[in-house]
């Protein structure tokens, strides 16, 4: 991959992911999105006993959302290892609600080298979305 994100930004990146609590399955992940307006939010996933935590893209849209922000341009997601570390099933859903056709989803090495990047389209294909919904 050609892009090559700010030594300080993989710094931020990989701080946040060291302060995931990952007590359970020792899998630390952090991630960063960056809403329409260019502000950037950053998450960690937070386990708990019954198995039911919350997860580092979850943790950054949580706070995007907080902040008033509906849009994502970019979604960083740095894992623990050299394998790709991509969006479970509910945070590909989670993106999807305040993704468009231009937001891209960026998944890094634990060093915070690009692996891939895809369209919400590409992870979530013919994805549910609000539009889906008789309001």
């Amino acid at each position: 991959m050609s892009e090559v994100l700010s030594p300080g930004v993989v710094a931020e990146l990989i701080a946040v992911r060291g302060r995931a609590y990952a007590p359970y399955s020792q899998h630390p992940v952090g991630a960063m999105v960056e809403s329409a307006s260019g502000a950037r939010y950053f998450g960690a996933n937070v386990e708990v006993a019954h198995y039911k935590g919350l997860c580092a893209e979850a943790s950054a849209i949580a706070a995007m959302a907080s902040a008033g922000e509906r849009r994502l341009r970019h979604v960083y997601v740095i894992g623990p290892g050299d394998h790709p570390c991509t969006p479970c099933g509910d945070c590909r859903q989670r993106i999807r609600e305040f993704a468009d056709g231009e937001t891209r989803i960026h998944v890094l090495d634990a060093r915070g080298r690009l692996l891939r990047r895809y369209t919400i389209e590409e992870l979530l294909p013919d994805a549910f979305g609000p539009e889906n919904l008789a309001v």
